[in-house]
């Protein structure tokens, strides 16, 4: 506990305090010796860093508590199945960074729940690179990351039931296999990425009264009806 304490700079009493407050694992035990390692002095650093940004020492018990209890990496990445997307490996203070104020425990257990966010170690692993700089992107507008995160579970159900619908249209083919489910799982990302944008095209459309009630811009349903008009 000496040992680990002046490393991390700190106190014997303080390093107390902390166990006691379960901000740090216990030691590895070995009879009456008490062993502490690199995961431990991470953490303490962790803990000196999220202090100077801050965050109480409440909410940082609560906030390791979440990851301490947090499903790891393999479980959210599927134990080593494929995957487009490149997880992205950050410490408690880079997240902090991250995110800013609004790398509040109650966020940051709502991404561990949601599946954003495992633990690998002493690491914290993000399972996709383009979700964590679009979630960034998001707060940085000024929409709170609670909401970003309420909107992300309804997005991933809708998300599931395309995924559900692209693999019964393929797989209804008696000869389909997986192997060319995952082969044409471009064409289906391609469908999706169309549908999105038009669908925003639609909406703002609508909100800037450019866009006619059945969807179509005025001029283009004009010119739609004096073509019929005009056809022999």
């Amino acid at each position: 506990m000496e040992e680990l304490a002046r490393e991390a700079g700190i106190t014997v009493r303080t390093l107390r305090f902390y166990r006691e407050r379960k901000l740090i694992p216990p030691p590895r035990r070995e009879g009456r010796i008490a062993w502490y390692d690199e995961d431990h002095l991470a953490r303490l650093r962790t803990i000196a860093a999220l202090l100077e940004r801050g965050h109480t020492l409440s909410g940082i018990a609560e906030l390791a508590e979440a990851f301490d209890h947090g499903r790891d990496v393999g479980e959210l990445l599927g134990l080593g199945a494929p995957t487009e997307e490149t997880p992205v490996r950050l410490s408690p203070e880079e997240l902090a960074d991250v995110f800013g104020e609004e790398a509040t425990p109650e966020n940051l257990s709502a991404a561990l729940d949601l599946g954003y966010l495992g633990t690998d170690g002493g690491e914290i692993v993000h399972v996709s690179r383009r979700l964590l700089d679009t979630s960034a992107a998001l707060v940085r507008e000024g929409i709170p990351l609670a909401d970003v995160l309420a909107a992300a579970r309804r997005v991933r159900d809708h998300a599931d039931a395309l995924a559900e619908l692209f693999t019964d249209l393929v797989l209804a083919q008696g000869s389909r296999t997986t192997d060319d489910l995952r082969r044409l799982r471009p064409l289906a990302k391609s469908v999706v990425d169309a549908e999105v944008s038009m669908a925003l095209d639609r909406k703002l459309g609508k909100l800037t009264g450019t866009v006619g009630p059945e969807g179509q811009a005025p001029h283009h349903a004009a010119r739609t009806r004096r073509s019929t008009h005009e056809a022999p």
